[in-house]
């Protein structure tokens, strides 16, 4: 029972020090610079192979595969050795990988490597004998709780990927077609429906009934006609049939964006806050008026 307890244990390290790695892709890949690997190919290929012997070897641990102990051990040798060559190297404080972005080298490092080395060799030291049914549901729970950890990772990991993907994209401006819409400069009639009051601009903001979209942006375009600056107006497809024939507007959501004096200055198909903002944003430059903000 105790070799399986550690063989669950140290397996279980094995692969946390795996999915440490893929959470964190790129930190994990530029790490192996420290270590010689100067080209970013060399870097993915040197990733994917420690993550995969990792996981492989985790497997076979926990299973109770000896050549898989075997060679567990050696690695954790052979990570302390590369760790020392490192450090010999002037190289300490410099990031590792080994279990994730915040891994970095030095003496610790070493002995941990140095410390797996001696759990993977125990396992080999003690009487390992037929596991039971009990053994075996342990086990199985080892594995079990491994595969729900590496679903964790890998979900944080993409939700993280995203994230940094839509900071590097920014926000995306609304859908301006030429040819869709009303003439942009030109100038319509609809101005007398809305209550422009001190507003600098007038939105319109044409919606569908049986639009999910345009369900789902009810709370922004209501956010937007708070503002006192904008005066806002929703025409419904059916409702307003005449107002969508005369404005060619071609589905919603779209949003148009007038002058005081009914000139149209902005247009666009949106689907987000920043988006239906940015239509007000582009009629703000048009205008060279002053700044709207939402």
């Amino acid at each position: 029972m105790l070799q399986l307890l550690l063989r669950i244990a140290l397996g279980g390290a094995l692969a946390g020090a795996a999915l440490a790695k893929l959470a964190a892709p790129g930190h994990s890949r530029d790490a192996l610079a420290t270590f010689g690997l100067s080209r970013p190919r060399m870097r993915v290929v040197a990733l994917a192979a420690i993550v995969c012997l990792e996981l492989g070897l985790a497997a076979g641990v926990i299973a109770g595969v000896s050549p898989a102990v075997y060679a567990a051990a050696a690695l954790q040798l052979c990570f302390a050795a590369v760790l020392l060559w490192a450090l010999r190297r002037g190289r300490h404080g410099a990031p590792c990988g080994c279990f994730g972005p915040r891994s970095r080298v030095g003496p610790a490092a070493v002995v941990r490597n140095v410390v797996l080395f001696g759990g993977f060799a125990t396992i080999l030291l003690l009487p390992g004998g037929q596991p039971g049914t009990e053994e075996w549901l342990a086990a199985g729970l080892g594995v079990a709780l491994l595969g729900v950890a590496g679903l964790m990772v890998a979900v944080l990991a993409l939700a993280r990927e995203l994230g940094e993907l839509r900071l590097a994209l920014g926000p995306q401006a609304a859908l301006e077609i030429a040819g869709e819409g009303p003439e942009l400069g030109g100038r319509s009639d609809l101005i007398e429906r809305f209550e422009l009051g001190g507003g600098s601009l007038a939105l319109a903001v044409f919606v569908s009934d049986g639009c999910p979209i345009c369900s789902s942006l009810r709370p922004t375009v209501d956010l937007i006609a708070r503002d006192a600056r904008v005066a806002l107006a929703v025409f419904d497809e059916h409702l307003d049939a005449e107002v969508w024939r005369a404005l060619d507007i071609p589905g919603s959501p779209y949003a148009v964006a007038f002058g005081r004096d009914g000139t149209v200055l902005a247009k666009g198909t949106f689907n987000t806050l920043p988006q239906l903002e940015s239509v007000l944003g582009t009629a703000e430059r048009r205008a060279g008026g002053v700044p709207v903000h939402v």
